[in-house]
């Protein structure tokens, strides 16, 4: 009987290689869809590598926040609420509001946020490659050369 010993590779930090990737939200999926895999981009679950414990997540660079499409009653029904310490000091906010608002892009920030690990070092580092969100079609990161992220490719749902 021949013995198997399965063996699991880990990489080092310095074994990871960043990328840069870019989403336009006017073209393409919900703002679900397009937080969903912004996530497991900046934490590197997309890679065949991937090690919980090292962060080998990509940059993500995110244009036209304004535009993103966010289906039903989201806009009117959805809220954000914050409370300022003091007695009564519970304060709301709709999404509608906040996308005609000075900074339209915090409702993208929020919902990648979300569905990032909380509360570690390690999801803080992953977190700061998403500080990449733009109203407008320009970013700064062109020297970066990042690749168009095609999401037609990752489901057939997301058209």
């Amino acid at each position: 009987m021949a013995s198997y010993t399965a063996s699991t590779t880990f990489i080092t930090p310095k074994e990871t290689k960043k990328n840069w990737w870019i989403i336009d939200a006017s073209e393409g999926p919900s703002l679900g869809r397009i937080a969903a895999r912004a996530a497991i981009v900046l934490r590197g679950k997309h890679k065949a590598n991937f090690t919980p414990h090292i962060n080998s997540g990509d940059h993500v660079v995110i244009i036209n926040a304004e535009k993103v499409l966010i289906t039903g009653d989201k806009l009117e029904q959805k809220k954000f609420y914050w409370h300022t310490g003091y007695p009564g000091g519970i304060k709301e906010r709709t999404w509608k509001k906040t996308m005609s608002g000075k900074y339209p892009e915090r409702l993208m920030r929020k919902a990648i946020e979300r569905m990032m690990p909380k509360e570690s070092p390690l999801a803080t580092d992953q977190f700061k490659k998403l500080l990449h969100i733009y109203v407008g079609n320009t970013h700064p990161h062109a020297g970066q050369s990042p690749q168009k992220f095609k999401f037609l490719r990752t489901n057939k749902n997301n058209t």
